[in-house]
């Protein structure tokens, strides 16, 4: 492994980490949901050494969420930032994405852009806005997430309460209460969750607008899913123009991370890496 820091446009250095195999002209970017870091996400590992013990790079390409709180700089000022689930912003989720994709335009010639749980959320919302690119050749959209059953418990009263310290100009005050339940943040973090943004498995426009095609993983177990998660991606999938060509793959008997199935996904993500760029 090699920790790998990308450039954001407005300065921001994000912190990944690169499996690097042996002059390989092929990567997999994995964009990291909220709170989806190594220690939450252990199947990365298996991911990254199957990868690139058979010749494909790996990129963990931890965002903006990945933890509660990052330590970080920025590039343009010199300054020491501290970004993550507390202060993150929705509008950022573009040039995040597009850090990992310079870095791999320079390194690759094939490029398979992932994305986990609000990951692949990400991925759904770059797509839609980049549809014509050619930098990326297919995507892997594993275990999105349902942003509507995640803030189902968010009352009528917290909504109001966020709304007006937004309006108001103190968006960037910390909330009073975990948002969601377990989520600390600012008013401004969490208005982009309710702003609808990512909510991109539930209000299907996004989705529609995505000419790339790939594949779709989900454990059967998922409990980001309102109780269905076949019935979920094979929804979503039906809104993609590319529907025909996508792959959906259902992982039996685990849940949201895979658990007791890291082995299983790692070698179902390289044989689709491997049988798109054979």
């Amino acid at each position: 492994m090699e920790n790998l820091n990308v450039e954001t446009r407005r300065g921001t250095v994000l912190n990944g980490v690169l499996f690097p195999a042996q002059a390989s002209d092929t990567v997999v970017i994995a964009i990291t949901g909220i709170h989806g870091n190594f220690y939450s996400n252990p199947f990365y590992y298996n991911i990254g050494d199957t990868l690139s013990t058979h010749g494909i790079d790996f990129i963990y390409a931890q965002t903006n969420d990945a933890f509660g709180e990052i330590e970080t700089y920025n590039a343009k000022t010199g300054a020491k930032e501290i970004i993550g689930s507390w202060n993150e912003r929705f509008s950022y989720t573009e040039e995040d994405i597009d850090a990992y994709l310079d870095y791999a335009a320079k390194n690759y010639r094939h490029v398979i852009l992932a994305g986990h749980s609000l990951g692949a959320n990400k991925v759904i919302y770059y797509l839609s806005r980049n549809h014509n690119t050619k930098r990326v050749e297919h995507f892997i959209f594993m275990s999105p997430a349902n942003l509507a059953h995640m803030m189902s418990g968010v009352s009528d009263g917290e909504k109001d309460f966020i709304e007006k310290l937004v309006r108001y100009g103190q968006g960037a005050k910390i909330l009073p209460f975990y948002f969601m339940g377990w989520v600390v943040c600012t008013a401004n973090t969490a208005h982009d969750w309710l702003s609808g943004i990512l909510d991109n498995t539930n209000n299907f426009s996004q989705l529609e607008q995505i000419t790339h095609n790939g594949a779709m993983i989900i454990g059967t177990y998922d409990n980001f899913t309102d109780g269905d998660p076949v019935g979920f991606l094979k929804n979503i999938n039906s809104h993609m123009p590319t529907a025909q060509d996508n792959k959906m793959i259902f992982i039996e008997r685990t849940g949201h991370t895979y658990q007791q199935k890291h082995d299983e996904i790692a070698k179902i993500i390289l044989d689709l890496a491997e049988g798109w760029t054979a």
